[in-house]
């Protein structure tokens, strides 16, 4: 289908239109945004960030930098959540998905936590479900999640875990949030890249 590396993949439908965006580590212009109409036949259509917030990134930084980024479309606005395993939480957000797209924003300094994933529940509530990076944090295997304000510019708390893998999912990671038939679902690989398989949870809560 894509004849190139797009590392940790993820893509929305909105009306008859997919797109697509990807871990982009070190490399700038960053987050490809690819369009499709068919999830066969893509296109890059632009790159939500220009540059890193870090001075930093003017060199290369191997394995640093944007890890598995979540496109989501809310309220007429495209988002793109990224987790930087030395640096925090970061958004994005356009109304057009070819862009422009604002700069990066910090929505969390912290260390380690990666894959964030964005959820608008039905009442407008925001979340973040997360991943923990064990190089950075020391921890893995473990889902969490946060409360965010409506705009999805801030997290407003501590987060609660709300799955543990190491007995039977280990390095769970990647997850994505969504909700059909009044069920939140999880959907989060596990058990490492070349051995693993797909998890998928589901709650009422």
């Amino acid at each position: 289908v894509l004849y190139a590396d797009y590392s940790d993949p993820d893509a929305i439908r909105v009306g008859d239109d997919f797109y697509l965006t990807a871990s982009s580590f070190a490399h700038f212009p960053g987050l490809p945004v690819l369009h499709s109409r068919d999830l066969v036949n893509w296109r890059i259509i632009g790159h939500a960030i220009q540059r890193h917030p870090s001075e930093l990134f003017n060199a290369p930084q191997h394995g640093m930098g944007v890890w598995a980024p979540a496109i989501r479309f809310h309220n007429g606005e495209f988002y793109i959540y990224l987790g930087d395993p030395d640096r925090g939480v970061f958004m994005t957000r356009s109304k057009n998905p070819a862009g422009p797209w604002e700069p990066l924003t910090l929505i969390r300094k912290v260390t380690g936590w990666i894959d964030t994933c964005p959820f608008w529940d039905d009442d407008g509530t925001a979340y973040l479900v997360h991943a923990w990076a064990n190089s950075r944090a020391g921890i893995k295997s473990i889902l969490a999640i946060n409360k965010m304000n409506p705009e999805g510019t801030a997290i407003l708390d501590d987060g609660i875990v709300v799955f543990v893998g190491h007995a039977n999912h280990p390095t769970i990671e990647g997850p994505k949030l969504y909700k059909r038939n009044g069920y939140y679902y999880i959907f989060a690989p596990a058990g490492g890249v070349k051995p693993g398989w797909q998890t998928v949870l589901r709650s009422k809560s």
